[in-house]
């Protein structure tokens, strides 16, 4: 069977996402934007289970 590398392609952009989101906002944190920080908070809550659906449909745990 052919292996697929775009589903880890994949996960590294939501990593990478994941990545530039906390790097935000530690930032937005220390300037005091809380509205700022609070929104990328929750995109960084809400990409976990972007990534983990993309675990379980390109992932074949019984390769």
């Amino acid at each position: 069977m052919k292996r697929s590398y775009i589903p880890v392609g994949l996960l590294l952009v939501v990593l990478m996402l994941n990545i530039i989101f906390t790097q935000y906002m530690v930032h937005q944190y220390f300037y005091e934007n809380y509205t700022n920080t609070i929104i990328a908070a929750v995109v960084n809550v809400l990409l976990f289970p972007v990534a983990f659906i993309i675990y379980k449909k390109g992932v074949n745990v019984n390769d």
